[in-house]
Formats: structure tokens, C-alpha cells, sequence
């Protein structure tokens, strides 16, 4: 049998005054996680980029054999990205409520837009069949 007498003491009451190391070490931890993280993904873009070096190279190789001229292709340049969507930076409540007023502001004015087009028409309309004598 195993006594978890230390481990329910820590629990319940504890000494206390680790709350600060833990947190510490939780927040030292997390870091090390996340530059962990941040330094696989690089070695994976590395590895990909070398990759497809060498394809190009084969590529190249076969075309200059087969005497076949290289099809030039335009690339858009693409947005730079955050390197990792877990990393990016978090919109704050002020900034998050803000667009949802935009977004609103947004339908209500295609929506007054809409109405005063629908009204211009029939008053259009409605001249045209009533004429002032």
C-alpha cells in the first residue's frame, strides 16, 4: 500500500509559499516549449526548402536533356504570415467589438441605401403619373 499523505497535505493546505516558484517555473517551461516549438518549425521549412532545391535541380537536369525550355511562372508575393498562428498577436475586446460595430454599421448602410434607391423609384414613379396642372 502507498501512502499519499504528502501528496494530499500539498494539496489541501500545503506549505504555501511555492505558489510564486511554480509559477515561475510554469512560465519558465512554457517558454522553453514554445522555442522548442518555433525552432522544429524552422527546421521543417529548412528541410522543405532543400528539398525542393534538389527537385528543382532534377528538374533542370531534365530539361536540359530534353532540351525543353522552362515554363516561367509568375508568383504573386505572398502576405507575410506570423510564423506560427498560435503566436500571433491576440485581438483585444475593444478591437473585437469595434469590427462587430463595423460589420453592423456595414448591413445598416447597405440597408438605408437599398430603402433610399427603393423610394427614389416610386417618387420617380409617381411624378410621372401625376402631373401638376
Amino acid at each position: 500500500m502507498v501512502c499519499l499523505c504528502g501528496v494530499i497535505a500539498g494539496a489541501v493546505g500545503g506549505d504555501g509559499g511555492d505558489d510564486e516558484g511554480d509559477k515561475e517555473k510554469e512560465e519558465e517551461a512554457e517558454r522553453e516549449r514554445q522555442e522548442a516549438i518555433r525552432e522544429a518549425e524552422e527546421r521543417r521549412k529548412e528541410k522543405h526548402r532543400k528539398m525542393e532545391e534538389e527537385r528543382e535541380k532534377m528538374r533542370q537536369e531534365i530539361r536540359d536533356k530534353y532540351n525543353i525550355k522552362k515554363k516561367e511562372e509568375i508568383q504573386e508575393p505572398q502576405p507575410e504570415e506570423p510564423d506560427n498562428p498560435l503566436m500571433r498577436k491576440k485581438k483585444t475586446p475593444e478591437e473585437l467589438a469595434r469590427e462587430a460595430e463595423e460589420a453592423d454599421q456595414d448591413e445598416l448602410t447597405k440597408l438605408k441605401n437599398t430603402i433610399e434607391t427603393q423610394v427614389n423609384e416610386i417618387k420617380s414613379q409617381i411624378e410621372s403619373k401625376c402631373t401638376l396642372q
